[in-house]
């Protein structure tokens, strides 16, 4: 694998800041309440969980209405079944997630109200450059019927 390549498959982090401004336009449609994985500096709602509170092992359902931008390595099959099966239980789940529609945690995401795909690449936290995958919005928890669009933001 050349130099190139490889950089494309990987990263040095799991951990990707959500823009602040996609956030708002999100948070906008949906008046946010908790952010599940989350840090002290990174957090984008007052309510939010981080690695030592462990937002996995936390109940999602009611009035939840939860942005998640999950850690994006082996763990986020799990956090992906947690909004899906949150959802089932009242939540309103809103996810930035990668466009990995190859994978078998995706299933997941086909079973959500609605999923947009981000058009062009998304430039996470206070980086220079764009992520080297395209990203989509999955949404959990809306009664409509399944719609897949893209965005702008």
């Amino acid at each position: 694998m050349n130099k190139i390549t490889s950089g494309l498959m990987s990263s040095n982090t799991d951990n990707w800041a959500t823009p602040n401004n996609l956030f708002e336009v999100l948070d906008k449609e949906f008046n946010f309440n908790l952010d599940p994985c989350a840090d002290d500096l990174n957090h984008k709602c007052s309510r939010y969980y981080t690695k030592e509170i462990d937002g996995l092992s936390r109940e999602w359902g009611g009035d939840d209405r939860i942005f998640m931008n999950p850690p994006y390595g082996k763990e986020i099959k799990k956090w992906v079944k947690k909004a899906y099966e949150s959802s089932k239980n009242g939540a309103l789940v809103v996810a930035l997630l990668p466009a990995r529609t190859d994978t078998k945690w995706f299933s997941y995401c086909m079973k959500a109200s609605e999923i947009r795909f981000i058009e062009g690449r998304v430039k996470f936290g206070n980086s220079k450059t764009c992520a080297p995958f395209p990203s989509c919005i999955v949404i959990w928890g809306i009664p409509r019927n399944p719609i897949i669009k893209s965005m702008r933001y």
